[in-house]
């Protein structure tokens, strides 16, 4: 079973369509941070969700505590320059819907 964590307010519904597609989801609540992700369980976590372009630092944070996660950002915001190279996949909800993206990623 994947289990993913998201971070942000998650205004689409990508965290609702990941379960409904069968992914264990722990949400984190506040900031994106080292002690946040570490408590949500992103040493075991196959995929890192964020909704929030202001918790973009998060990603190197997670791929340094698991190298394996996957990082998916589903924003209309742009992900920063230094994010770029990090994340897996960015995905506008302008462009594609949650649950579409929800079916590809599981």
């Amino acid at each position: 079973m994947t289990t993913a964590l998201v971070a942000g307010t998650d205004p689409e519904g990508l965290g609702e369509a990941l379960e409904s597609e069968g992914a264990t989801i722990v949400r984190i609540t506040g900031i994106a941070s080292a002690e946040s992700l570490g408590e949500a369980g992103i040493e075991e976590a196959d995929l890192l969700v964020l909704t929030d372009m202001d918790d973009a630092t998060a990603i190197s944070v997670a791929k340094e505590l698991n190298p394996d996660v996957r990082v998916v950002t589903y924003s209309r915001d742009s992900l920063p320059e230094f994010a770029k190279g990090q994340a897996d996949l960015a995905v506008d909800p302008d462009l594609l819907a949650a649950d579409v993206v929800a079916e590809e990623l599981l």
